[in-house]
């Protein structure tokens, strides 16, 4: 009823390709001449300039970052210890229920 299909491979139709040979190439070390002096082109992008006030926005907003962070983890870390707690009181209940039944 229910017999699995084993695939079958393509015959290729056509002659193979061979594989590209890698060839070893010689390292030449260069020494640039430096009696010429060379025009470095101009760099298309802009520099990045950091004012007083942008250093005090980068801070402030690294402190930010670092506190909602730090708030986030004590929360969680929180969270977790009350339900801990309160999974331990319940284990505590259940288990003085249990031994009163047996008492009786």
């Amino acid at each position: 009823m229910l017999r699995p299909k084993i695939p079958t491979m393509p015959i290729p139709t056509g002659p193979g390709t061979p594989s590209a040979a890698v060839e070893p190439t010689a390292v030449v070390q260069h020494t640039p001449d430096t009696s010429t002096p060379v025009a470095q082109a101009p760099s298309s992008r802009p520099t990045v300039q950091l004012t007083p006030g942008s250093v005090l926005a980068l801070v402030g907003g690294g402190t930010a970052v670092v506190l909602v962070v730090g708030t986030v983890l004590v929360s969680m870390l929180l969270a977790v210890a009350v339900t801990a707690a309160s999974v331990a009181v319940c284990a505590l209940v259940i288990r003085s229920l249990a031994s009163s039944q047996h008492r009786r």
